[in-house]
């Protein structure tokens, strides 16, 4: 029996697998948050795939995204991930690392738990839409929009409307998966 997917996996083994396990299923622990806002904001302006073809690099050449080392980078260290050819080599995306590491600390050190915080957009809970056709996607909405604005007083980049609306597809704040996809009632069961 075929199985039913959403139209952007196509047929690539590794899109096909993040695609069946790991995209629009709800994510609450707030370092895995971090860790998916910066590959997504790393994301800018490419394809989806590009980054998850790099994804390993991104874990070993900044510390497994963990903030608390990244905060601490120094622009020496920064410059030398910049010659790394397992990630994109973009000046403002690497320095983003550490800027948004510091943002995430922050909050931190103001008790706001960053995953609760996120999940309080959509009442902690994932928004189910009825995605049918690719003319039904949408690239932002009004929450994105509103987290966005939120990420970026608190001096987050790389967080626009756009970068933050997958972002929420992809932890599961919204289920996107077509109604025709396997995952779309799998993933509102989580």
């Amino acid at each position: 029996m075929e199985v039913t997917r959403c139209h952007w996996c196509g047929t690539d083994p590794l899109y096909v697998s993040y695609h069946d396990n790991v995209w629009g299923v709800p994510e609450f622990d707030s370092k895995a948050l971090f860790a998916k806002l910066i590959l997504d904001g790393a994301q800018a302006g490419l394809s989806w795939i590009t980054i998850l073809r790099r994804q390993e690099g991104y874990m070993a050449v900044f510390d497994n995204l963990d903030p608390e080392k990244i905060a601490r980078y120094t622009v020496k260290k920064l410059e030398k991930i910049l010659l790394d050819e397992r990630i994109i080599r973009n000046r403002l995306k690497v320095f983003a690392a550490r800027t948004n590491a510091n943002a995430y600390l922050d909050m931190q050190d103001q008790g706001i738990d960053f995953s609760e915080h996120l999940w309080s957009f959509v009442d902690g809970k994932p928004i189910v839409n009825k995605l049918r056709l690719i003319t039904d996607f949408q690239a932002t909405s009004p929450v994105s929009d509103a987290l966005s604005k939120d990420l970026k007083k608190r001096g987050f980049t790389f967080v626009g409307s756009t970068i933050v609306y997958a972002f929420m597809q992809a932890v599961g704040m919204y289920n996107d998966h077509v109604v025709t996809c396997f995952r779309h009632e799998e993933v509102k069961r989580k």
